[in-house]
């Protein structure tokens, strides 16, 4: 795992803290393919949100961030002022293509071959989908496919996408009910006892599933597939379920800030330029003389010599 990013006692806070899987940061072999963050367009909302792809772009992984008020770090001698931490999670890249066949599928309603559908004047890494390991071998979930001569030439199908996708919800409630995770109405909080006995029936993690699945696939799709799992949509006056409320952490980070300026072979030491607060140019004019660092008032004591 991968925890702060090391930089010079005297680095700028153009920083941040992340956790990821040794995957996401592996070296490139070669010096075209480092790792990259990325803008691409979120597959339920259509908007633009940070994603990392890792050497060589043949993982896709997303970005989300654990945000609270107040909230800050110490890394080395410096006061890391964005308190949020990042945590990058695999995702599959089937989400984000389905945006681009959808569209292709209503306005053009042919089959293309996949180079041109994933196109994207806004977002140019989008192609690097196509990049990512198994997406040829798996494409045939949401598409229909044709062949002629050595090309494939491929189509949305919405009856194949539900059937992905109920297999997608299948795993996520089996996944739920293995780790007696409770999902019903009545679940306020992971901590949360109460003194009365309650079971979480199987609509309960079908629906709680499903509206997990619904944050990455558009609202109407959506829709649909919750008619295919053949569940009825609650009514607005009904009480929220827990499936729509969405964790801190659960947050997908949007490009506020141009993360993408960390883009560098070696993650772990490219600096970042940033401007310093007004704050921190005060203490910069402090003098310093005779003062000492945090970590000396944590190191241990040195043994009195006899």
């Amino acid at each position: 795992m991968h925890g702060a990013k090391q930089r010079p006692a005297d680095a700028h806070p153009g920083q941040w803290v992340l956790i990821a899987p040794e995957s996401a940061t592996d070296p490139p072999k070669t010096p075209d393919s480092e790792p990259l963050f990325t803008k691409l367009r979120n597959p339920s909302t259509g908007e633009a949100t940070l994603y990392l792809f890792n050497s060589g772009a043949q993982q896709l992984f997303e970005v989300k961030a654990f945000h609270e008020e107040y909230r800050s770090w110490f890394i080395g001698q410096t006061v890391q002022q964005d308190g949020r931490l990042l945590f990058i999670t695999p995702m599959d890249p089937l989400f984000l293509m389905l945006y681009y066949l959808i569209k292709a599928d209503k306005e053009q309603g042919k089959f293309q071959p996949l180079d041109q559908v994933m196109l994207d004047s806004d977002y140019p890494s989008c192609p690097l989908l196509l990049k990512c390991a198994d997406v040829k071998q798996y494409i045939h979930h949401i598409t229909e496919e044709k062949e002629i001569g050595s090309q494939k030439f491929h189509k949305y199908s919405q009856e194949k996408t539900l059937k992905w996708l109920k297999k997608k919800v299948n795993q996520t409630v089996k996944a739920l009910e293995g780790n007696n995770i409770s999902v019903g109405e009545r679940v306020c909080a992971p901590t949360f006892i109460s003194d009365k006995q309650t079971t979480d029936t199987k609509e309960d993690y079908v629906r709680y599933a499903h509206g997990l699945i619904s944050e990455y696939i558009p609202e109407d799709l959506s829709k649909e597939l919750l008619k295919y799992l053949g569940l009825l949509e609650l009514k607005s006056s009904a009480p929220e379920p827990p499936l729509k409320k969405r964790k801190l952490s659960d947050v997908p980070v949007e490009p506020e800030e141009d993360y993408t300026k960390f883009n560098s072979s070696n993650l772990k030491t490219k600096k970042a330029n940033s401007k310093m607060t007004a704050a921190q140019k005060a203490l910069a004019k402090v003098d310093k003389s005779g003062m000492k660092s945090i970590s000396m008032f944590f190191s241990s004591k040195p043994k009195a010599s006899k």
